[in-house]
């Protein structure tokens, strides 16, 4: 528990997970924050509150939002909405009803309690359809995915309920980009980065447009708008902000930039019909039995997206514009992966690889000595 003080006081849910810690970390100074989560964080942020709180269930959320009222009062000057349910295997999931779409309506409920300020929803850029032109550039005004997978699918959902749940309560709508940092902490450019380290066969293969590429933004740069958007909480209602870098890498530079970085050659890229990428990804899924593979047959569908992104209204309206840039953090990425490629690959959440050669030497030398 923290004291009571007389700077603003704001909540955020999925406080434990890596954008909530920075979250907290960057606005404890300016205000007094109370972390929402399942578990306990492993790390406690100095100058904060944490309450236990399952979204997906009513009980708890009613009762983590009354602690914090006890504790500090009902006044909030921001409420910001992290907590939501991913998954990369394509698999599908009530969670993503139960946490994404209802835990929004639960949490938004109880709030209608509080002298509520703000209330800041995290949702996706995979809302929006991608951009079908070349020179098109994706802004809040284009067209939302007609039929998206299952994560964007909620974060529309949990858009719309929002809209018809929030009622007085001034709402901001983040659509955002892909989050990383230089230690990557992206599952995406973490399972890209691992194909070209380990030279994986699939790694020299293609099956979409290589000249379009997904949008990304920095976690820094991100925390920096999530601070402005609580900062000019007086100023925003009901409004929709795309958050991302408007430097697009395409998929042939990314790989190019890789190759380079990591083997210091250039990498080849061959396209391939998406029907045999189907078949390839479909193959490996077998092959690997109880093993998972992060490449999907549905994924393959998705590798023409494009996703070039105008921030004009996050510039006009909240003064913010990312300092940071993919494209320039990648050679600090690769060098940590190298300086402990274990320790990065366990921080991304990936298995490290058998040394095959090793062990085939090993075999070797255990035959030549019998």
């Amino acid at each position: 528990m923290i004291a009571k003080s007389a700077k603003p006081m704001i909540l955020v849910t999925g406080s434990a997970g890596l954008i909530g810690t920075r979250t907290l970390e960057a606005l404890t100074f300016n205000y007094s924050i109370v972390g929402l989560d399942v578990k306990q964080p492993e790390k406690t942020v100095p100058g904060t509150d944490f309450v236990e709180c399952d979204l997906t269930k009513d009980e708890s959320v009613v009762q983590a939002l009354d602690t914090v009222r006890d504790r500090y009062g009902d006044r909030l000057a921001s409420v910001i909405h992290l907590a939501a349910y991913y998954d990369f295997s394509g698999e599908p999931s009530d969670m993503y009803r139960k946490l994404t779409v209802d835990g929004t309506f639960r949490l938004l409920k109880k709030l209608r309690e509080f002298q509520t300020e703000q209330f800041v929803f995290s949702s996706s850029l995979l809302v929006m359809e991608p951009a079908e032109d070349e020179n098109e550039k994706i802004t809040e005004f284009s067209p939302l995915e007609d039929e998206p997978w299952d994560y964007p699918r909620s974060k529309i959902e949990a858009e719309e309920t929002i809209r018809q749940e929030r009622g007085q309560i001034p709402t901001v709508i983040l659509r955002m980009a892909g989050v990383y940092d230089e230690d990557c902490h992206s599952i995406p450019i973490a399972q890209h980065i691992s194909r070209i380290y380990e030279k994986k066969f699939e790694s020299y293969f293609f099956p979409g447009d290589s000249d379009h590429g997904q949008a990304f933004v920095h976690l820094n740069d991100l925390i920096t708008c999530l601070h402005r958007v609580a900062e000019l909480r007086s100023d925003l209602n009901n409004e929709i902000f795309l958050i991302a870098e408007p430097d697009v890498m395409s998929y042939a530079e990314l790989q190019d930039q890789l190759g380079e970085l990591i083997h210091h050659k250039e990498w080849t890229t061959i396209r391939i019909p998406k029907v045999i990428a189907k078949a390839g990804a479909w193959a490996q899924e077998k092959i690997a039995g109880e093993e998972e593979t992060f490449i999907k047959p549905w994924m393959v569908d998705l590798a023409d997206a494009h996703y070039p992104v105008a921030i004009g209204h996050a510039r006009e309206r909240l003064g913010w514009e990312p300092k940071h840039t993919l494209r320039e953090t990648l050679p600090e990425m690769i060098r940590r992966l190298k300086q402990d490629p274990r320790k990065w690959y366990e921080m991304n959440g990936l298995s490290w690889p058998e040394d095959e050669k090793e062990e085939s030497g090993d075999s070797k030398a255990s035959k030549a000595s019998s």
